[in-house]
């Protein structure tokens, strides 16, 4: 990532040690590290005053450290402790008297650690000044968005037609995943879940040895990786049959819903407002029991960010942000569908970033 859009990116972070009242924030969270200095290692301290950027890494980082964040930030490698050499090296960061940290994200032990170094400081718990940043997606982060969902779109369609009745559910995810990574993807965003027959009307089932049979719903809901930044996919088929008719008329409640939903979102719209965008239609239906989740989320560093599109949100959702539009109807012993894609919320309007490839696909 270049320096400069670190650079934008830390200077939009400025007001909310205003806001936070603070005049440092010790960020812990992987993503927000990675957001703000472009280190994408596993292990990292970083502290953010509005004029300086101290980031602590290990041995093991050291080279990467500099290479990624050595332009943003001032690298310190510490072989033993380094939240000794944490507490140790704020002092060089100017007369600092009030620290927020990131609660989220920070464990009870760790957070221990401040009335343990008996150190001048106090520390107070901030809100979640780096992932109210994060809901604003960049040009960059939106190619990258995209570049993931293509990806992603393309593994399904090199995998989907070695799918056959037979093959178990993790069978078939390992194909899934293998085609995955053949094309690019720099690892799984979160566990593939495939999920046949019955076990389709589990929302997040776990990927099982159940062979598929003949007219069952598969449900595949996967994900991809590019420069960091996660694709999030689902699609639904039927598999060695022709989908019955009330095969055919679920599915269609469920595109349509998932369609209004992703060409109806819009910034400043209510996290809710979105939500019933799909959920009317489907309540309409007489399916809205079978429709337990939210219609989407935000979608960046991680597979699940601000903003949420839900029954209960309440926040408008920001102009840039990339969410997920993911509805579905599940019926416990018969089997579930779920179709989702990603969707840049632009200030013109939604742009969709996967294939949008929603038509009822029988794999026979």
């Amino acid at each position: 990532m270049p320096a400069d859009r670190r650079g934008e990116r830390l200077r939009a972070l400025a007001p909310a040690f205003e806001t936070e009242g603070v005049d440092a924030l010790l960020v812990t969270s992987r993503p927000n590290i990675r957001y703000l200095t472009g280190f994408s290692g596993s292990a990292a301290l970083v502290v953010v005053t509005p004029r300086d950027v101290l980031l602590v890494t290990d041995f093991r980082y050291e080279e990467q450290a500099r290479v990624e964040a050595g332009a943003i930030a001032r690298v310190v490698v510490e072989r033993a402790s380094a939240w000794d050499r944490l507490f140790q090296d704020l002092a060089a960061l100017g007369p600092l008297e009030t620290i927020g940290y990131e609660a989220h994200a920070l464990t009870v032990q760790d957070a221990g650690r401040f009335d343990a170094a008996g150190k001048p400081w106090r520390w107070v718990a901030a809100g979640a000044p780096v992932e109210r940043l994060r809901a604003r997606k960049d040009a960059g982060e939106v190619a990258a968005i995209a570049a993931a969902a293509a990806l992603a779109g393309d593994a399904l369609r090199d995998m989907l037609p070695r799918v056959r009745p037979g093959l178990s559910e993790l069978e078939i995810a390992g194909v899934l995943e293998g085609a995955l990574r053949r094309r690019g993807s720099e690892g799984h965003p979160f566990p593939t879940i495939v999920a046949s027959g019955p076990r389709s009307a589990l929302p997040h089932a776990h990927t099982s040895r159940r062979a598929v049979a003949a007219g069952d719903w598969l449900l595949l809901d996967f994900g991809a990786v590019v420069d960091g930044y996660c694709a999030d996919i689902t699609r639904t088929v039927v598999v060695g049959a022709r989908a019955t008719e009330r095969q055919r008329a679920v599915y269609e409640i469920v595109r349509q819903a998932q369609r209004r939903a992703r060409e109806g979102v819009r910034a400043g719209m209510p996290g809710r407002d979105v939500d019933a965008l799909a959920r009317d239609l489907i309540e309409a239906q007489g399916l809205g029991d079978a429709f337990g989740h939210s219609t989407g989320h935000g979608l960046g560093l991680e597979v699940h960010e601000a903003p949420r599109l839900a029954r209960t949100a309440a926040d408008p959702v920001p102009a840039d942000a990339v969410v997920t539009i993911e509805p579905g109807v599940y019926l416990a012993g018969t089997g579930g569908v779920r179709i989702e894609d990603d969707v840049h919320v632009s200030a013109d309007g939604p742009v969709l970033l996967s294939d949008g490839a929603t038509e009822l696909i029988e794999l026979v």
